[in-house]
């Protein structure tokens, strides 16, 4: 029996033929991989985060490979109990010794953008000038002697939640006084400052295996890089923009094109996947339009693909995706 949508059951009891399983959250992001495998016959497993819960018990899960494709955005759908359960279940699998694909390790720095700010600065890669805080009245004081405007974005989110841009001081004093800063599911914030993009794009690199798969550039629109396009995400009134996360940017209306990455970038990205710990996994960059430096910003252990993938870049990433999973379970045995 598969655990779907509408589900509650523990994973223990999962297809006994199913040495693969697959954690979700999102709905309809997954439905390429499913059914990939379903047209390859090969076995697999649907853990449905929202209804899932776990026994800490004598039993080990029937799968021997567990693919985590949870969410950091789940709080934005009402799933956000989901963020930290999903973490604990990870490391539960993997004290059992069970196989799971960016694991523990690899959500950790998903669920926490400052963590991904120190992993860069400890490989000593470029990243946006950044404080911590953890209260809205430490917002203006973070933001002593970095360069205006500058940005709000909380510890944990996802596609661009939870980003605002503040263009002076009194702006961002106001906001906060107001009782209006976001801090997020873990009242937990970077205080950054806001870099302006180079030919007004951004670009993001896909990952499998630790290795280099393909890269895109995205185009930024006026509406979108008003806000912050580091992270395509509203517009300066604070209206959402649905899904203008980089691998969806062509239903926001934005341009995205297929792009080689420069040797060096990719041997930057492979470096800050392999320390995280991320199987599968995509990286943004941008070049600061003022010195040309490349500034990495967001690291990601959930990454859906480009839309429209063949005409994008000229294959289907997908499968390649299969065959990793594929091979993932011959070697689990």
């Amino acid at each position: 029996m598969s655990i779907s949508s509408g589900a509650v059951a523990f994973s223990e009891v999962a297809h006994d033929r199913a040495a693969l399983a697959l954690l979700y959250e999102h709905p309809q992001w997954f439905a390429p991989i499913f059914a990939e495998l379903e047209r390859r016959k090969v076995p697999f497993d649907k853990i449905f985060i929202p209804d899932h819960f776990y026994e800490i018990g004598p039993q080990k899960p029937a799968f021997k490979v567990l693919f985590n494709r949870m969410s950091p955005s789940a709080n934005s759908r009402q799933h956000g109990s989901g963020i930290f359960h999903t973490l604990a279940y990870l490391e539960h699998l993997e004290l059992q010794g069970i196989r799971v694909l960016n694991g523990a390790k690899a959500f950790r720095y998903e669920i926490s953008k400052a963590a991904q700010a120190s992993l860069l600065k400890s490989l000593r890669l470029r990243f946006l000038p950044s404080r911590i805080i953890h209260s809205p009245h430490q917002a203006v004081a973070a933001a002593e002697g970095l360069r205006y405007p500058v940005i709000v974005k909380a510890n944990t989110g996802g596609s661009g939640k939870g980003i605002t841009r503040f263009d002076t001081k009194t702006e961002l004093a106001a906001t906060a006084a107001a009782g209006r800063l976001d801090l997020g599911n873990d009242s937990v914030a970077l205080v950054q400052e806001f870099i302006p993009a180079r030919g007004g794009l951004i670009t993001r690199v896909e990952t499998l295996g630790f290795k280099y798969l393909y890269a895109i550039k995205v185009h930024l629109t006026g509406q979108t890089f008003d806000l912050c396009p580091a992270d395509i995400c509203q517009t300066a009134t604070g209206q959402s923009l649905e899904n203008a996360c980089a691998v969806e940017a062509s239903k926001a209306g934005l341009k995205v094109e297929g792009y080689e990455a420069p040797s060096q970038v990719i041997q930057d990205i492979e470096r800050i996947v392999r320390a995280a710990g991320i199987e599968v996994g995509g990286i943004e960059y941008i070049v600061d339009d003022r010195d040309g430096n490349v500034y990495y910003y967001d690291i990601n252990a959930l990454s859906n693909f480009v839309a429209d993938a063949p005409r994008v870049i000229g294959f289907n990433p997908v499968e390649n995706l299969a065959d990793f999973l594929e091979d993932e379970v011959r070697r689990a045995g």
